[in-house]
């Protein structure tokens, strides 16, 4: 195991890879924007302690020692190393926006803003005007950091129970998570030994040659989902009750995941429909799943390909044709592990190349499981949060969605120049509802 914190800490290939792929025009970062109400450093009129809220992140630092490290040239490749942190950069207040629309407005920006090199790559923004004494919030980390999964893990080391209450499956302390946790704030897992027999090294080389070919396939005509991502982005965030559709998704034996892309296909249909654009027969997504073995790295996901029907307008007919695609596919996603290009530096340069012209996929979906309780930030409760997931290559749209106190909360992220994100957002809305009425019309 290598030797933590007594100096610089190579980066895995997986996190390396996603230095790589950061480009001034596509900044691959992972969002998250929230709502918090009075307390703690937040006060009843929507003030903020910008000191208190620091000294609070201090305390929990021992927790998440990647926070205080930057990434250096290492040889042929990149390396953690431990700084000095100024949590005066990193936690900050920002100018107050107009309610919701401009914190998706906000959002949309540093969607395009980049990360300085220079220091740790993460900031913790607070944003006046979101409401009526609420103060908005925004997490925003470099992919290298962390995935989906990661990133919300952290945030749970960063943030405690609303209640007060212990919870050491979402809340660990700072000693225990300490002990426990990597440096990605995920759990420990002891690796687990992998012979590698010839045959076994003669797949995964099948396997590479066969994902990397299917790059340039053309698996979808020309579509304005597809082609130079432009820097005016459109965010936009929905809200469903959790319980009501994995009730409606659970009437055809389908999964809230596969409510999620029922509803994103279908949306995708009337964004498409709104600027007079074809429909393809099938919308492509690519979806991370989660795999097994993470180690001390902040990436361990597999990509799962779905090619989502189009023209369907029975829902149920559309969301079991959906389960069963992901049924037989997250099981090969999984085994496959990540991408072979993203393995090497010189891998994820020619990948970055090629997902520019790829058409193979026109969408990114991830949904990321939240904490099971509420959560507050130095005291301030988190009442709502939205999960925003960064759009590349030559990919316009994109989806996330993360489940948190018995909310579905989805945030879409697009090119505002190809997709409207306020017609995408409505027939979400109207999607994810007509998912959880397929509960009603069953009872």
């Amino acid at each position: 195991m290598a030797r933590r914190w007594a100096g610089r800490e190579r980066l895995t290939a997986a996190d390396a890879s996603n230095i790589v792929m950061d480009a001034p025009d596509q900044v691959n970062a992972f969002l998250m924007a929230g709502v918090l109400a009075p307390g703690g450093p937040i006060g009843s009129d929507g003030s903020v302690d910008v000191e208190g809220l620091r000294a609070a992140v201090a305390a929990v630092m021992p927790s998440t020692p990647r926070l205080a490290q930057r990434v250096v040239p290492d040889g042929r490749g990149f390396a953690w190393e431990p700084v000095p942190l100024d949590l005066g950069r990193h936690v900050r207040l920002v100018d107050q926006v107009d309610g919701l629309p401009g914190l998706e407005a906000l959002c949309a920006r540093l969607m395009v803003t980049p990360l300085p090199l220079d220091r740790p790559l993460w900031e913790l923004l607070l944003v006046p005007g979101v409401a009526p004494q609420r103060v908005g919030v925004v997490f925003r980390i470099h992919h290298a950091m962390a995935d989906g999964l990661a990133a919300v893990r952290l945030i749970q080391l960063l943030l405690r129970p609303a209640t007060g209450e212990t919870d050491a499956s979402s809340s660990p302390s700072p000693e225990k998570a300490a002990a426990e946790t990597s440096t990605t704030g995920l759990p420990m897992r002891p690796p687990v030994p992998v012979h590698r027999t010839l045959r076994t090294r003669l797949r995964t080389l099948a396997s590479g040659w066969e994902r990397t070919a299917a790059v340039l396939r053309p698996a979808v005509p020309p579509t304005v989902l597809l082609g130079p991502i432009g820097p005016r982005r459109g965010v936009a965030f929905v809200d469903t009750p959790l319980g009501a559709l994995d009730a409606g998704a659970d009437t055809v034996g389908a999964t809230v995941n596969d409510a999620l892309l029922a509803a994103v296909v279908g949306a995708a249909e009337a964004a498409l429909g709104a600027r007079g654009e074809p429909v393809p027969p099938v919308l492509p997504v690519s979806v991370p799943v989660a795999l097994a073995q993470r180690g001390r790295s902040g990436n361990a996901v597999g990509v799962m390909l779905v090619p989502l029907p189009t023209g369907e307008a029975e829902v149920a007919v559309r969301l079991r044709r959906i389960a069963a695609l992901t049924r037989e596919r997250k099981a090969d996603a999984r085994s496959r592990g990540s991408f072979e290009l993203t393995r090497t530096r010189f891998g994820a340069r020619l990948f970055m190349r090629l997902v520019r012209h790829q058409r193979l996929i026109v969408m990114f979906v991830t949904n990321v499981p939240g904490p099971r309780h509420p959560l507050a930030l130095a005291g301030a409760p988190l009442e709502r949060v939205w999960p925003l997931a960064a759009i590349q290559g030559n990919v316009r749209l994109g989806a996330a969605a993360l489940s948190y106190d018995g909310v579905l909360r989805c945030a879409a992220h697009c090119d505002a120049d190809a997709v409207s994100a306020k017609v995408f957002r409505e027939a979400l809305r109207s999607e994810l509802a007509r998912v959880a009425a397929l509960a009603e019309g069953s009872g």
